[in-house]
């Protein structure tokens, strides 16, 4: 059996900046695939004054699991996230996943994930 969704979108993704006593904040998509067969997923950002960037691809193996920094190089090449910049993430998948946001937040020293909006 197959779990998970193709399409998942999260609205609200916000690199946070450095907070109390200069700890620094993170934010991250966790990409399950319970699947025998790796997905391959495309991810859009979506800026409220830029252009969409529309040209990262991730591989998440077979009955693996994959956790995407988005102010790691690694993860999302030269379109790391901007401390404070608000945008939203969808990934589409040609396997289904299960996939969640987190936010390390150091403002309020929290943190928190959230899943998103899946089809």
């Amino acid at each position: 059996m197959e779990y998970g969704k193709k399409v998942w979108i999260f609205p609200d993704a916000e690199m946070p900046p450095v907070g109390v006593n200069a700890i620094p904040g993170h934010e991250s998509i966790i990409i399950t695939n319970v699947c025998d067969r790796d997905a391959h997923i495309r991810i859009t950002l979506l800026y409220t004054e830029r252009d969409p960037v529309t040209d990262i691809e991730v591989t998440v193996g077979a009955k693996r699991v994959r956790c995407l920094r988005t102010n790691e190089e690694r993860d999302f090449g030269q379109h790391t996230a901007r401390e404070g910049e608000q945008y939203a993430i969808m990934l589409e998948s040609d396997v289904p996943v299960v996939a969640q946001y987190g936010r390390a937040e150091p403002r309020t020293v929290s943190f928190y994930t959230t899943p998103g909006y899946c089809e």
